[in-house]
């Protein structure tokens, strides 16, 4: 059996994953903003695929390498898949927008006018704006040569327009001269860029007695094209947007690191463009123009038949007037250990503490590191950040304990692609106050999540602990699917203490007892538990995986899971995006099953359970199974010992396979299929969960009486 018939290739199973959020936009039975939404999601999600993954492609494929991927393609062999594929996808695109959701809101008062559809009081209006706050703001650059194009930030929208010689301006910049070589009077045409400025709305509000209707940007310049080129003969003009390569080589070595991060956020402008949109209705003048002066080539343009970055039809999602065309709200619950009124070191003292978010709001991690600044017993708090918000109260609670005495020390990760500068700010900001900031460890990324509070009591010092699987942002953890556990188990504790020492001090940690650490031992470890559950099975022995990843790409990983499918292993993975693994074929994989859930929520949690003879094995990490997580990065897996939080993750792991609302199995060839409903009805797994944190909140608050007194005849 080739690699071909033996794994799936990484960029095809990515794209299946956005196809199935793509699935979302076109599925009747969600409300139309919610269909809104995902489409958006569709295509902010390509624009960092073309960053990262063609980006990465692309310059492999320049250097002429032939190494290939698991499933045995070159990098010249994906990029003609990935283009194939996202041609694909963009028509299904369009023709979600213009076919179904545009008429669909429409129907519900929300309605995109062209130029022509606007009403005279809606002209004034738009004309005023324009006047007042467009024209100062926007400036238009002429471009004489294609070596003389500005530098254009990635993913930022653009007008170009091509004007006529013959007009009666008196600025008039040469013209560009095409392939054929002909000067400004052969092909009669100047050229003008006008980059859109990013504190302007991409979508603009327009005046109307009920209901919302909105204008493009890009329409509006174009409308008043003549009060921002006075005296020119237009002759066409187009948005355009382009997608620089952000895949880069950080030298680690560098003396001054962040002076070396900051360097690198300033190449991304200048890098390669590696994709170039352009509306289907730009003339081949205009193109050649652009592709020019770009330097890309004919694969990289991608012409489309609706506005360009429709992620930004994301801002129409949360337009306040119509609750009722987005789903019901689903405010996190609290969670019932924490209604007491006791202090949260008191709380998690007396035992462990299991959270799911954003089902169960994020308030105790917050609470736990907030209480520790505040509190005098606390002595140090040891973080790691790896994305946090724009706002971070964590960040705030961090500086105000370095500020009240307490000694803090954070490992930042500068390294968190696409969000270097912020954590730069944070990083300077947090030094300021007096915090030991680590900015990461050379050659790896620290993508554990993980908080140590130390704090002197009667009894002694205490440690009390936070995993997670989610980063320690407070606005994602209202949006995305993941565990945190509140511990003081005195082992767990010292671990992480190990864990943080080895992390700044740039040295081996101690003996681990119960954490396993990638790249020290963490793929082993797995490697283990999957080899412990194929010798039991060979032996006779009840054998089962079941796991929740994000993505499954290692190569040893999925060997490993396809000789316990052969030794008779029942494996059940819930994967949300990438899956190279090739399930139910005879022979290698057929006792393993893949299933992904896409709904409201991002599914971002890792939960791994093994029946190990019948001693369940329960944990919860931060690494998905790729290459890059289990030996490039600094990621943890943690055990969940205690009865009750394993009760609760195992319950939690297992409704996702009950799932057949917002689950697709993966078959064999490839493809997805929705899982089927069941005689019992309807499962949705988020939903369920929902409901779940609900009751439990429930039971305490507002507990029902269990003992019933009947009234006697006597009474």
């Amino acid at each position: 059996m080739n690699r071909s018939e033996s794994y799936f290739n990484r960029e095809s199973s990515w794209l299946n994953f956005n196809q199935r959020v793509l699935e979302q936009a076109f599925n009747a039975a969600n409300p139309i903003l919610e269909r809104v939404k995902f489409l958006a999601i569709t295509a902010s999600n390509l624009d960092e695929f073309f960053m990262v993954r063609v980006g990465s492609l692309s310059i492999a494929a320049a250097s002429g390498s032939n190494q290939t991927d698991i499933a045995g393609l070159t990098a010249q062999d994906q990029l003609k898949l990935i283009r194939k594929r996202i041609l694909e996808q963009n028509q299904l695109q369009y023709g979600c927008l213009l076919d179904e959701l545009l008429p669909g809101l429409a129907e519900h008062r929300i309605q995109r006018l062209e130029p022509g559809q606007l009403s005279s009081r809606q002209r004034e209006y738009l004309a005023s704006y324009f006047e007042e706050e467009i024209v100062s703001i926007l400036s238009p650059i002429a471009v004489e040569r294609p070596e003389d194009f500005p530098v254009l930030r990635g993913a930022r929208m653009c007008v170009c327009v091509r004007l006529g010689n013959g007009s009666g301006g008196k600025l008039r910049p040469k013209t560009f001269a095409g392939e054929s070589g002909s000067d400004a009077s052969e092909t009669g045409s100047r050229f003008v860029l006008i980059p859109f400025a990013s504190n302007l709305p991409r979508i603009i509000s327009l005046p109307r007695d009920a209901g919302y209707e909105f204008l493009l940007l890009e329409d509006l310049i174009g409308l008043f094209l003549d009060r921002l080129l006075p005296e020119q003969k237009v002759l066409e003009w187009t948005p355009l947007r382009i997608i620089r390569n952000a895949d880069f080589e950080l030298d680690e070595e560098a003396g001054d690191f962040l002076r070396e991060m900051q360097q690198l956020i300033t190449s991304r402008a200048t890098s390669d463009c590696v994709r170039l949109e352009l509306s289907e209705y730009a003339s081949e003048e205009m193109r050649k123009f652009l592709q020019s002066s770009l330097a890309v080539e004919d694969d990289d343009i991608y012409l489309a038949r609706g506005p360009l970055d429709l992620s930004a039809l994301m801002s129409l999602v949360g337009l306040p007037q119509f609750p009722h065309l987005r789903e019901a709200a689903w405010p996190p619950v609290p969670a019932p250990e924490f209604t007491s009124g006791e202090n949260i070191f008191e709380v998690v003292s007396q035992r462990d503490v299991l959270l799911l978010h954003p089902y169960q709001n994020y308030d105790p991690v917050l609470e736990l590191i907030q209480n520790a600044a505040r509190d005098p017993g606390v002595l140090a708090i040891k973080q790691t950040l790896y994305r946090t918000s724009r706002d971070s109260k964590i960040v705030s609670a961090l500086t105000d304990a370095a500020e009240s005495g307490k000694h803090v020390t954070v490992v930042l990760e500068l390294k968190a692609r696409f969000d270097e500068q912020r954590n730069i700010n944070w990083a300077k900001r947090l030094e300021r106050a007096g915090v030991d900031v680590i900015y990461g460890v050379s050659g790896l990324k620290t993508h554990a999540k993980l908080c140590v509070v130390v704090r002197r009591e009667k009894g002694g010092i205490k440690r009390y602990v936070h995993f997670g699987t989610g980063n320690y942002n407070e606005v994602t953890a209202n949006l995305y699917s993941d565990v945190s556990f509140l511990t003081s188990d005195a082992q767990l504790a010292m671990d992480a203490v190990h864990v943080f020492n080895a992390i700044t001090g740039l040295s081996v940690p101690q003996t681990l007892e119960k954490l396993s650490l990638a790249p020290i031992n963490l793929r082993e470890s797995l490697l283990d538990l999957i080899e412990i559950e194929t010798a039991n099975a060979e032996a006779g022995i009840p054998a089962e995986i079941v796991g929740k990843l994000n993505s499954l790409v290692d190569q040893r990983m999925i060997d490993a899971l396809y000789k316990a499918s052969q030794a008779g292993v029942k494996v059940r993975l819930n994967i949300r995006g990438i899956c190279c693994l090739r399930p139910g074929v005879k022979g290698l994989s057929e006792n393993i099953r893949v299933t992904s859930v896409v709904d409201r929520f991002l599914e971002h949690s890792r939960i791994l359970q093994f029946r190990h003879g019948g001693d369940q094995k329960l944990f919860i990490g931060s690494a998905d199974w790729m290459t890059r997580n289990l030996d490039r990065r600094i990621e943890l897996l943690i055990p969940i010992e205690d009865p009750a939080c394993r009760q609760r993750l195992s319950d939690a792991l297992e409704a996702y396979f009950k799932d057949n609302v917002s689950a697709s199995e993966l078959r064999s060839d490839g493809t997805y299929r929705r899982v089927p409903v069941r005689k019992k009805g309807e499962f949705r797994s988020q939903a369920y969960l929902y409901e779940q944190a609900q009751t439990l909140y429930e039971n305490v608050t507002n507990p029902r009486t269990t003992v019933f007194r009947a009234h006697r005849s006597n009474d």
